[in-house]
């Protein structure tokens, strides 16, 4: 049975649950192409401002399932890439998606699922989390942006010995390079990761979206570029209706009340 996408809303977050625990929660096309349709429903609702994405029970997401794979290989090379689309569509999706993705992470995130968890915004973890870019050790090579995210947060050779060597990386070791944001206890993930969209929640969207659109752009552009896309960001949140009540908070001496 393929890994299906479990949602529940929980105030102003979303939390998207990959469900099948009997394999680590690997990831199915149905899964993937569901969390695009939910991101697509969440951008749409303005009371929505934080998307969780988590594993279901002891597991994060175990990446792509072998046996599946297996009998990939005895038909045509477009069926995997056809189905490989899906993945990529999700991974697109949470990196455009104007909203803070936040992964919560417990047990393995292996191979695709360590991929996804490096596309997510802000990543909070089980302190015994364990993250693999499992592919090596199966003859594979990373998929799902895992190496161009990993080439953008970590040394070249050490992103190389990850993705080489299939080393599992503690959770703790993911937080001394900054890709981990939050350390849990056992269990404690998901708690962490909604106390952490609720104070995003607390900010102003419109400016949360401004910081990842330039965050998404910085990687692959000019600073002249990046200096021309923060002046327009900034203008537009100035005269949006929360500038006016941020600055007025501050001058009152208040929390603000953005909408």
């Amino acid at each position: 049975m393929p890994s299906e996408l479990l949602t529940e809303r929980r105030g102003h977050t979303l939390v998207l649950t990959l469900s099948e625990p009997a394999t680590r929660n690997a990831l199915s096309p149905q899964a993937c192409a569901a969390g695009v349709e939910a991101l697509n429903v969440a951008d749409a609702d303005a009371a929505l401002r934080v998307v969780i994405l988590r594993g279901d029970g002891e597991h994060f997401c175990g990446g792509g399932q072998l046996q599946r794979l297996a009998q990939v290989r005895q038909g045509e090379r477009e069926v995997q890439v056809r189905s490989m689309d899906n993945l990529l569509g999700f991974v697109d999706a949470i990196r455009s998606f104007p909203k803070p993705v936040i992964a919560a992470v417990e047990g393995w995130a292996a191979g695709a699922g360590f991929s996804l968890a490096l596309a997510c915004d802000l990543v909070v973890a089980a302190d015994d989390a364990r993250f693999t870019m499992a592919y090596g050790k199966v003859g594979l090579s990373p998929d799902a942006g895992g190496s161009w995210h990993l080439m953008q947060a970590v040394p070249r050779a050490l992103a190389l010995q990850w993705m080489w060597l299939a080393e599992a990386v503690p959770a703790a070791r993911l937080h001394e390079l900054g890709i981990v944001n939050e350390l849990a206890g056992h269990g404690g993930a998901l708690g962490s990761a909604l106390a952490l969209a609720d104070r995003l929640a607390a900010m102003a969207p419109n400016a949360l979206a401004s910081v990842k659109d330039l965050a998404n752009r910085a990687a692959g552009q000019a600073l002249r570029e990046q200096l021309d896309a923060e002046r327009s960001h900034f203008v537009d949140n100035l005269f949006h209706a929360n500038g006016g009540e941020g600055i007025e908070a501050f001058f009152d001496k208040r929390p603000p009340r953005f909408e």
